[in-house]
């Protein structure tokens, strides 16, 4: 039974005017004003996305990034969008705070025809790990859904998380440490805060009167925030 429900979506970036007016057209989102605070916002409540500001720039690769469909790599780098290295059936790019995404364009069906793009566009969530099956069940057993794994690549993931605004979180593997903050991460909704604890979470800084929320990282160190019912 999942211990934890899926509440929002966040990206830091040093230019939060600027990262807002990039992913807002990207994902297709609207920015959205409540008294002093501004989101971006799309046709569903679990289509919100976050851009808190930070003032430190992006020095290593994401090791949490976000999947994207786009019409066409021009249309992103119309945006600012900048181009680092293609693969069969993604692109890596960069946004405007140097935070690296996939670029998934549309198939083509044996007619020639491409498949049409969703107006919300973000496809699915991305999680580097030294050892991605572990890191997935932990995941699994916190927000519950569908777990899967690849047959011959090291790469699992999570489909059918209730409320989430993405297809799936997959998990993937890559040799190097984690080092640095991430600059994506995911708030969570809890009854209680202590079954995250005991299950594996880290506290890192606690809840307070102005910041209603416990930052915790999970056993890979990925930072997440726990906000209590």
């Amino acid at each position: 039974m999942a211990i934890a429900r899926f509440k929002a979506l966040c990206i830091d970036a040093v230019e939060v005017g600027d990262a807002q007016r990039f992913w807002s057209q990207a994902l297709g989102l609207t920015r959205t004003v409540v008294g002093d605070e501004s989101y971006l916002a799309g046709a569903r409540p679990e289509q919100t996305l976050w851009i808190n500001a930070v003032p430190e720039p992006v020095t290593v690769k994401n090791r949490v990034h976000l999947d994207v469909s786009a019409r066409s790599l021009d249309e992103l780098m119309a945006l600012g969008a900048v181009f680092v290295e293609q693969f069969e059936r993604w692109t890596v790019m960069t946004d405007l705070d140097g935070q690296q995404f996939c670029a998934f364009l549309p198939r083509v069906n044996a007619d020639g025809v491409p498949e049409p793009v969703p107006e919300y566009r973000l496809k699915d969530l991305v999680v580097d790990s030294r050892d991605p099956s572990r890191i997935a069940r932990w995941w699994h057993s916190v927000l519950g859904g569908t777990i899967g794994c690849h047959d011959v690549h090291p790469w699992w993931w999570l489909s059918d998380i209730a409320d989430t605004p993405f297809g799936s979180m997959d998990f993937v593997e890559v040799p190097e440490a984690k080092t640095a903050k991430n600059r994506v991460h995911w708030d969570v909704e809890v009854d209680d805060l202590q079954p995250l604890v005991h299950a594996g979470a880290r506290v890192l800084r606690p809840s307070s009167a102005d910041r209603p929320w416990t930052v915790l990282a999970d056993p890979d160190g990925n930072e997440f925030c726990a906000f209590e019912a």
